[in-house]
């Protein structure tokens, strides 16, 4: 289940959509992308400097 301030952030989403699920649902998946492409290039920094990165891997 999800917690009070997940629910917060969900109905604050929609509204910044202005109501629009396909629209707030396209949101969240551009900023995931974003994150997925951050997270992709600081593990290639890691890689590059030769440091292991706390054991997480790419999905």
């Amino acid at each position: 289940m999800s917690s009070k301030s997940t629910e917060v952030a969900i109905e604050e989403i929609i509204e910044a959509c202005e109501g629009d699920m396909r629209g707030a649902l396209e949101a969240l998946l551009l900023v995931n992308e974003h994150l997925e492409t951050e997270l992709h290039q600081l593990h290639t920094l890691v890689a590059r400097l030769g440091q292991p990165c706390c054991g997480l891997t790419m999905h």
